[in-house]
């Protein structure tokens, strides 16, 4: 039977050493105390770098834990640990597998958790119930698990297996695990037992609920609409859903929200993603961000129709970033309801495609920057901004780094939002979809350079051989190359093109699975990203709309959506792209100069061994998957993501030269993490591969 958990407010179980200690030296005599002071001194460095008890300990992270999936709120995803070099990375063997498919029901081969750690345990999420677990970071022992009872909420969810991971925390005195169900509730766990807080939340009225104490996040959503405890909101107004952890800063949880995939959504009302924060230690709420902005509000003119009052998503479902100094947290939004079309809500839509930064205490917008106006290229911010201390022409800047899936990096002051380099306003096509009016002008950034594809011209086309060019050529004929911005097409379109190119693809670019990771020793961003086009064709929405309000939420029928039939494919298995087809570029964001790039692993075996190849000196194509990344002192780690081989690489961080590789079960399927337990670094990652090994977490460690 698990112990009861102690109550907020009363005293940790654990006493502090070194306050016991001081006393007795410094009254000591002197010669006591000129041999005290070096074992008083060795006590302190063997505190910094051995485990804690869970109980007791203190609110400041070590260097050597890992509290967020980001690792700190910075979101670099670095530790700044150097047992794992170069010189034995080979040496890495698997310590122990734990296996996420029974924490089903149904188990899912994408595995998209990255662990915390913390005080000696490790923390994660699994299955569709998102069941939390406390694992023994040495032999993968489960510890603990908490799964929420089943509810017509979850079972409602259309992202029940997307859940991110959790935070941990330290309240009070007390060890908190804080995570959001796909159902939109938020609960804080003891990290010792694994069981509901007491002091936090407060009784819901839903069955199988009664001992529980959560906070439900719908209840504090101020939409005007029905909704329900037990059920959640009225699903012809929409639909929401969790997917990232929460942001737990200063005493602070800020959550967010995500949705429908944009792209399957055939109604245009939704619910909006409003960001919601809540008191760590009671779960009393303090405030709400709409991202929809109501009148009144900086934005509200920016949709127009009064699309606001009904529309919605702008969701933040990738992790947050805060910088506690300056009690600022950083928002990323996703696009407006839906992903390709927007003539319902015309204006350029705030904050959706943003970044946002907010006050941690208020949630006052402090500044925002919107990297898409009138979003119909689904080019949602995917990834954290990673906060960095800079050097841009001789002064220091505290700088906030946005990567995008449109291939772009934009860099701000965190305190004010400027840009540290000017940002053009770049003339961009008109749509032929009628109904659509989008943003004559879009922002790009001077520096740096994009590092992935921006558009799709003939120069972009695959030229292994004469022959393999011009039936690629052939195979694109029927379809609208373009600029970066290319806008997509409906099918009637006058000029008979299957598809518009939008290039990177809707997961092209920067995205969640491996995003960026960054040095905040020397500013260098090292971004993960593939090369990839998507198709764009537009349909009538009443095509694909079958009038049932459970398969699509929402009411009204948009006049477009995406169509079947937009793939651009490949040449018998061939990319019809250049390569590389998944790269890292290591990028000093103090010049906004780019260093150097690698392909993400090696050419496809597929295509290295292509009958229409064979002969042909190829270069290294790398994987069209993104690279799952994070840096340490003393290197660059990398898998090679959802459809790479099962490899884990390790990279000079300054050169970009490959210097170390292990194999693993199977592919990386998200963001590993590293931390240090008993003296031993780890480094563990989420893994899985359809038919052949379900998602599950790999630890690797030296022997």
């Amino acid at each position: 039977m698990r112990p009861s958990p102690r109550p907020f407010g009363s005293p940790p179980g654990a006493t502090a050493t070194l306050p016991v200690l001081r006393p007795v030296l410094f009254s000591a005599l002197p010669l006591v105390w000129f041999l005290a002071l070096p074992m008083a001194l060795l006590l302190v460095v063997l505190l910094a770098v051995s485990p804690t008890p869970l109980e007791g300990r203190q609110g400041h992270q070590p260097s050597h834990e890992w509290w967020h999936w980001g690792g700190t709120p910075s979101a670099a995803r670095y530790a700044p640990l150097d047992q794992i070099r170069g010189e034995n990375f080979g040496e890495l063997e698997v310590a122990w597998v734990w296996r996420g498919d029974n924490f089903g029901p149904e188990p899912d081969w994408t595995l998209r958790s990255t662990p915390v750690y913390a005080g000696g345990r490790l923390f994660t999420v699994a299955g569709t119930r998102r069941t939390v677990a406390a694992l023994d970071p040495a032999t993968g022992e489960t510890l603990w698990i908490f799964r929420e009872p089943a509810t017509p909420r979850w079972e409602a969810s259309p992202r029940t297996t997307y859940g991110k991971g959790v935070t941990y925390a330290e309240v009070e005195g007390r060890a908190v695990i804080f995570y959001v169900s796909p159902a939109l509730f938020l609960h804080a766990l003891d990290a010792e037992t694994g069981q509901p807080l007491e002091g936090f939340g407060s009784l819901v009225p839903v069955p199988g609920f009664e001992d529980l104490r959560p906070v439900d996040l719908l209840a504090d959503l101020d939409r005007a609409h029905p909704w329900d405890p037990v059920h959640g909101p009225d699903p012809t107004l929409g639909a929401l859903t969790n997917s990232s952890p929460p942001l737990v800063v200063n005493g602070v949880v800020i959550v967010g929200n995500s949705s429908h995939v944009g792209l399957g959504y055939s109604r245009t009302e939704n619910i909006p993603g409003d960001v919601l924060a809540y008191d760590a230690r009671t779960g009393e709420h303090l405030w709400r961000f709409h991202v929809l902005p109501r009148p009144g509000e900086v934005g509200h003119e920016s949709w127009e129709n009064d699309a606001w009052a009904w529309s919605g998503n702008a969701n933040p479902w990738a992790p947050f970033s805060a910088d506690p100094e300056r009690g600022i947290v950083y928002i990323p939004t996703g696009a407006p309801t839906n992903d390709v079309y927007g003539g319902f809500r015309p204006g350029d839509n705030l904050f959706g495609t943003s970044v946002v930064a907010l006050d941690l205490r208020t949630g006052e917008r402090r500044w925002h920057f919107q990297t898409v106006r009138h979003d119909v290229w689904d080019r949602d911010n995917p990834h954290p901004p990673i906060l960095l201390d800079l050097q841009v022409e001789g002064r220091a800047v505290p700088a906030a780094v946005q990567v995008t899936k449109q291939g772009l990096v934009f860099a701000f002051h965190r305190e004010t939002g400027e840009p540290l380099w000017p940002v053009e306003d770049v003339p961009v096509p008109a749509s032929q979809v009628p109904g659509e009016r989008l943003s004559p002008t879009q922002p790009v950034p001077s520096r740096p350079a994009p590092f992935e594809i921006q558009g799709l011209s003939e120069e972009e086309v695959v030229d292994f051989t004469p022959e393999l060019r011009a039936e690629a050529l052939e195979r694109l004929g029927d379809i609208r190359m373009g600029p970066l911005f290319n806008p997509p097409i409906h099918r009637d379109n006058p000029d008979g093109y299957r598809a518009a190119a939008i290039c990177p693809g809707f997961t092209g670019g920067a995205n969640i699975i491996g995003g960026a990771a960054a040095d905040p020793e020397t500013g260098i961003l090292y971004v993960a990203s593939v090369k990839s086009c998507s198709g764009a064709v537009l349909v009538p929405g009443s095509d694909r709309d079958d009038g049932s309000p459970g398969a699509n939420h929402g009411r009204t029928v948009a006049d477009w959506i995406q169509g079947p039939g937009a793939g651009l494919g490949t040449v018998e298995g061939i990319p019809f792209l250049r390569p590389p087809w998944g790269r890292i570029t290591a990028i000093d964001m103090n010049t906004g100069d780019h260093l150097w790039w690698i392909p993400n692993g090696d050419t496809p075996a597929h295509v290295a061994n292509h009958p229409r190849l064979e002969g042909i000196e190829l270069p290294n194509t790398g994987q069209p998957s993104h690279a799952t990344a994070l840096v340490t002192s003393t290197l660059l780690l990398y898998g090679e993501g959802r459809g790479g081989l099962p490899r884990f690489h390790a990279v000079d961080k300054a050169t970009g030269e490959r210097v170390g590789t292990v194999q693993l079960p199977a592919p990386t399927t998200t963001a590993p993490m590293t931390f240090l337990h008993e003296g031993r670094q780890y480094i563990v990652t989420a893994v899985g591969a359809p038919g052949r090994f379900p998602g599950s977490l790999v630890a690797l460690r030296l022997p």
